[in-house]
């Protein structure tokens, strides 16, 4: 298979794995198997899926310091806005069949939940880095591009603190996705990437 098709193969496979979650949740809404709360598990599912498109996001560099490979950081930005788009699903769920699309009452709800503060902060600060995602945009910024993308750390930090904050279990019901980020933020440190490359070239 040819570079050029097999590129193309990759970001079809890519497109289907973005889709087939909210596939599914459309599917289990229609077939009733959303379970005794069909709101919740779809505002859950939703938020769910919003951290592992953003966890991946985030591993398309470190996958890159690992393999030597810079081919992986072509599929970071439809990840991203793959995580930006579940994101947009999990806000609207929880303002439409929460508060019954009073928008009024979603402030109110932010003042009063803390957790809904951290997760809506989240939100605001992804907005900016999917408008921002083109190469027009990125042009036009230049270096303060890479300044305001830095931001998708913190934006892992707070969804990390929403999706503790909100099972009410604390940091062990969710230790796989904060072990998972301390790895990843780890890899992109200038001393352990160094010692990855040395290691990957004196192979």
């Amino acid at each position: 298979m040819r570079a050029g098709s097999w590129q193309k193969f990759v970001s079809l496979l890519v497109w289907t794995g973005l889709s087939l979650p909210l596939l599914i949740m459309i599917g289990q809404a229609i077939t009733g198997h959303l379970g005794p709360d069909p709101a919740k598990a779809l505002v859950d599912s939703s938020g769910l899926w919003t951290i592992r498109l953003l966890w991946l996001t985030l591993a398309m560099t470190p996958l890159r310091i690992i393999t030597g490979m810079n081919g992986w950081v072509r599929y970071r930005r439809r990840l991203g806005l793959g995580a930006l788009f579940y994101a947009c699903i999990h806000l609207s769920c929880y303002a439409v069949f929460f508060l019954e699309g009073e928008w009024v009452a979603l402030v109110r709800e932010i003042v009063k939940r803390p957790y809904i503060v951290v997760g809506f902060m989240a939100w605001l600060l992804l907005l900016p880095l999917g408008l921002t995602s083109t190469r027009q945009w990125q042009r036009k910024l230049g270096h303060n591009w890479l300044r305001l993308h830095k931001a998708v750390y913190l934006i892992a930090f707070l969804a990390l603190i929403h999706f503790i904050w909100l099972k009410k279990l604390g940091i062990w019901a969710v230790w796989p996705y904060a072990l998972l980020l301390l790895v990843m933020m780890a890899l992109r440190t200038p001393v352990i990437k160094r010692a990855i490359q040395s290691a990957r070239i004196n192979k």
